[in-house]
């Protein structure tokens, strides 16, 4: 009897496989941490063939856990990190290992290209704000700096899309990925104009076929069957990008509450429900994104910042190494057993912490390349305790600046991500951004989200609306309310965190010429 579903999310930092019964339950999932490298000068790697095989792995040690699991497998769906650039040639073989989204290297090129007029055409076909991380600019700075790697390939992926390819022999990619990144949300296909602007119309023949996983399908080859321990013709989906597979198993698609949806990882992103094309709402800025989601002339506009939980990482680390170095040895478990306890002895907004931490800047709701993180306002009376509580809350500001670029704040989030599991981040966030906090019992949002693109395309759901009834709406918790009096402090609050980073933007951009010479 067939009755598992597989999602596959192959993550900036870790890649994961979970079986799923046909009502949405996990049976079981497995993980490995993922791998890449940064370089001198912005770059951030990936090792294409050991993405694969890590990938195959995880499915493999799923069979362990799962009885039975190759002949009870109804279909397989696979997402991943977006952006980036991962190339293959004409015989499927990597070029070079893929560039990620934490890759700057293209920072250059996105400031011509965000300087002239015909980038507003460009912003309004994708719904989408131009950044280094995506394949556009990066496309573009191989061809002025890589022209020979370039020249071998024959098709322009992105990590899911590699994956799938493995998983099927099929070259594709899905209509979220597609759209932002060099079409036209309103029609979900390729837009000339788009890539007349990114300068790479020459390079159309690399872009891959856009499928829809809700209605297209491909069958798991012989060879990945053999690597997988699964079943050779077992029916493989190619899903949406990963942020848009999350919103969904989190819950963004309620069209009756529209409530926005944070996922707090290793970046943040912040998104709204547009049920129509006028939905939409560009802002005068020209950043964000616009994701087509698995459901007719539906849209996840979409705004986030670099780096989230990035930053605590950080600020931990100074007090586990300050420790390491008297001989202490503290896990990163141990240091965020704390946090609750410094944020607790701290006092609301004493500080403003900058989030900006990544070397890749920022890229919503603005984008600058130099963008640094730093804290204003610190006086001999602060400690460390106020230095975490000021990053806690500087994610949450840096959440509200995303909402606040897309419309009107909203009066509910669906909170996942990692750091959703911090009762002082979810009180922070709600506080400064003035909205109910809602969490879901699912651990793994992003391949759920995958499976219910499969569970529609093999005839499980009529629609999706129906498969979120099931899979989604029964996994939510009960709203916790704001808090109001720290609400009010966060509110008076809020225009010096803006008006901070405004003016910070020539030190950071004279700091970065002070670097180059």
């Amino acid at each position: 009897m067939r009755d598992v579903l597989i999602g596959i999310d192959a993550g900036t930092s870790v890649i994961k496989s979970v079986a799923f019964d046909t009502a949405g339950r996990q049976l079981a999932a497995t993980a490995l941490p993922n791998r890449y490298e940064t370089l001198p000068g912005g770059g951030a790697e990936q090792d294409l063939a050991r993405t694969w095989a890590d990938t195959a792995t995880t499915l493999r040690q799923l069979a362990d856990k799962v009885p039975d699991l190759a002949s009870r497998t109804i279909a397989i769906a696979v997402t991943g990190q977006g952006d980036g650039t991962w190339l293959i040639d004409k015989e499927g073989e990597p070029v070079a290992k893929g560039w990620l989204w934490l890759d700057a290297r293209a920072a250059a090129i996105v400031e011509e290209i965000r300087a002239r007029p015909d980038d507003r055409l460009r912003f309004e076909k994708t719904g989408s704000g131009l950044a280094a991380c995506q394949q556009g600019p990066q496309l573009a700075f191989m061809k002025r700096n890589a022209p020979d790697m370039l020249g071998k390939a024959a098709t322009a992926f992105h990590c899911k899309d590699w994956l799938y390819f493995n998983l099927t022999g099929e070259r594709a990619t899905d209509p979220s990925e597609g759209t932002f990144t060099f079409g036209d949300f309103r029609t979900r296909g390729y837009c000339d104009d788009v890539l007349e602007v990114l300068g790479v119309a020459d390079l159309r023949h690399l872009l891959p076929p856009i499928v829809d996983g809700t209605r297209h399908s491909a069958g798991l080859s012989a060879t990945a069957a053999e690597g997988t321990g699964l079943l050779s013709g077992t029916p493989v989906v190619l899903a949406y990008v990963d942020v848009a597979c999350t919103a969904l198993g989190a819950g963004l698609l309620d069209r009756e509450r529209k409530p926005g949806c944070s996922i707090i990882g290793s970046t943040g992103m912040h998104m709204r429900l547009a049920q129509t094309p006028d939905e939409v709402l560009l802002n005068e800025a020209a950043t964000g994104y616009t994701m087509t989601m698995p459901t007719p002339g539906v849209f996840a506009q979409m705004q986030s910042n670099m780096a989230a939980t990035l930053n605590i990482d950080w600020v931990l680390s100074l007090a586990s190494g300050i420790l390491a170095s008297q001989g202490i040895t503290r896990t990163n478990g141990e240091m965020i057993a704390l946090v609750d306890q410094w944020i607790s002895v701290s006092e609301p907004a004493s500080l403003l912490y900058q989030p900006y931490v990544s070397e890749a800047g920022e890229r919503g709701p603005f984008v600058d390349a130099n963008a640094r993180a730093g804290f204003v306002g610190i006086s001999s009376r602060h400690g460390y305790a106020d230095m975490v509580r000021a990053v806690f809350e500087g994610l949450a500001f840096a959440s509200r600046d995303c909402y606040a670029a897309m419309g009107p704040l909203p009066s509910e989030i669906r909170l996942t991500g990692g750091a959703a599991r911090s009762p002082a981040l979810r009180k922070i966030l709600g506080a400064v951004v003035g909205a109910d906090i809602r969490t879901s019992q699912r651990e793994e949002a992003g391949a759920a989200g995958a499976a219910m693109i499969a569970a529609v395309c093999v005839g499980q759901y009529r629609s999706m609306d129906e498969c979120v009834g099931e899979w989604v709406t029964p996994l939510l918790g009960a709203a916790e309310p704001r808090d109001r009096k720290l609400a009010a402090i966060y509110e008076r609050v809020a225009p010096s965190y803006t008006l901070a980073h405004e003016a910070l933007r020539p030190v950071w951009r004279s700091m970065a010429a002070s670097r180059a010479k």
